[in-house]
């Protein structure tokens, strides 16, 4: 099935230029590599449905403000993290771009319903031999 493209504006994200964290040897307080994107989603010019469905994600990285950040980190070059971000950015839109199927209810088949009663009777039947015998 085929997701419905829905592409980020890179104008609509800001970039700002972080230390990261963990080892780097003598350049690990020198050279600010890792990179924090914001992406503000109310004033994006995202479809509403889609804005709305990426509001309500339980997602730690959204702010009060509707406000996403995502720290990319994994490389070394500022660069690359920045495309690492606008990746991670993308691929979670794409995976909201696609609306929820709606679930219906549906009932058990009259078979079902027979098998089970069946299933039923025949342990049913199996506990009461296990009984005492009656005079």
């Amino acid at each position: 099935m085929l997701r419905p493209t829905v592409l980020v504006d890179p104008s609509e994200v800001e970039f700002s230029a972080v230390r990261a964290q963990g080892a780097g040897g003598q350049n690990v307080n020198k050279v600010s590599s890792a990179v924090h994107l914001r992406f503000d989603i109310p004033a994006s010019s995202l479809p509403d449905d889609v804005k709305a469905r990426l509001l309500n994600a339980r997602d730690s990285r959204i702010t009060h403000e509707g406000v996403l950040v995502i720290k990319a980190q994994r490389h070394r070059s500022q660069d690359m993290n920045r495309t690492d971000a606008m990746a991670r950015l993308q691929e979670l839109v794409d995976a909201v771009a696609t609306p929820p199927r709606v679930r219906r209810p549906t009932k058990p088949s009259y078979g079902a319903k027979q098998r089970r009663l069946e299933g039923k009777s025949q342990r049913s039947e199996i506990k009461s031999l296990r009984r005492p015998v009656r005079d």
